[in-house]
């Protein structure tokens, strides 16, 4: 039997993405052809087919609207999907993260409806206004920390421990040249594909061992001791 309150959760869920990338569409194509200045929230509203106050139940400004929303992109089963950790270890990160990153990543990028038009249109906006370069660089950065609390979450470590920093960033990365290599106008490869040649990449250079301290040789910071 299908639980009916899971369906309406879900039809909610994908009801308010479906707003959010419109309102988030409007937005980048008004400010790609006028530049931010050059229309107004009412008229956002009125090519989006919504009223302000839906605008505003999903932005604060404009600005907001073109750069995107972080937290609408997290489906509520894929993130308990991704908390669900078998294998927990004591101060360190588990051996099922990078699988388990691995899956919402794809789930997330197969479920979103965001297309090669969109992008287009988000990087014209960005060149159109080139102050929201700054606001962009921020939004990065905050869901950088807001990437390594979900990991850190499923891993009942601190945000800040080493191992989750470095699963973050590098993690990040990687996605990042992924969503790159995916979305440019020569790509017909799948992202899934795309994304598990490049981590594989990833393993391959990390799975080498660091130089030992003879293979390093002296360290140059050493200071030497005075003969005399």
């Amino acid at each position: 039997m299908i639980n009916s309150a899971n369906t309406d959760g879900g039809l909610r869920e994908r009801k308010r993405a479906a707003t959010r990338t419109a309102i988030t569409a409007v937005a980048r194509s008004m400010t790609a052809a006028r530049g931010l200045s050059g229309f107004t929230v009412e008229e956002v509203c009125e090519e989006a087919g919504i009223s302000r106050r839906t605008f505003f139940n999903y932005f604060h400004s404009k600005e907001d609207a073109v750069i995107g929303s972080f937290s609408d992109e997290l489906p509520e089963d894929a993130l308990e999907a991704f908390n669900q950790n078998p294998s927990p270890t004591p101060d360190s990160i588990s051996g099922t993260l990078l699988a388990a990153l691995h899956v919402l990543t794809v789930t997330l990028m197969e479920r979103s409806s965001i297309s090669r038009t969109e992008v287009q249109q988000f990087i014209a906006a960005i060149t159109a206004e080139p102050q929201l370069l700054a606001r962009l660089t921020l939004e990065g950065e905050a869901r950088e920390r807001q990437f390594a609390a979900l990991v850190a979450a499923r891993e009942g470590l601190d945000p800040g421990h080493p191992e989750v920093m470095t699963a973050t960033v590098v993690f990040g990365a990687v996605s990042k040249k992924t969503a790159q290599q995916f979305f440019s106008e020569d790509n017909s490869r799948p992202y899934r594909g795309i994304l598990e040649q490049n981590l594989n990449a990833a393993r391959k250079l990390f799975a080498q061992p660091l130089a030992t301290n003879q293979e390093l040789g002296a360290n140059p910071l050493e200071t030497t001791k005075d003969p005399a």
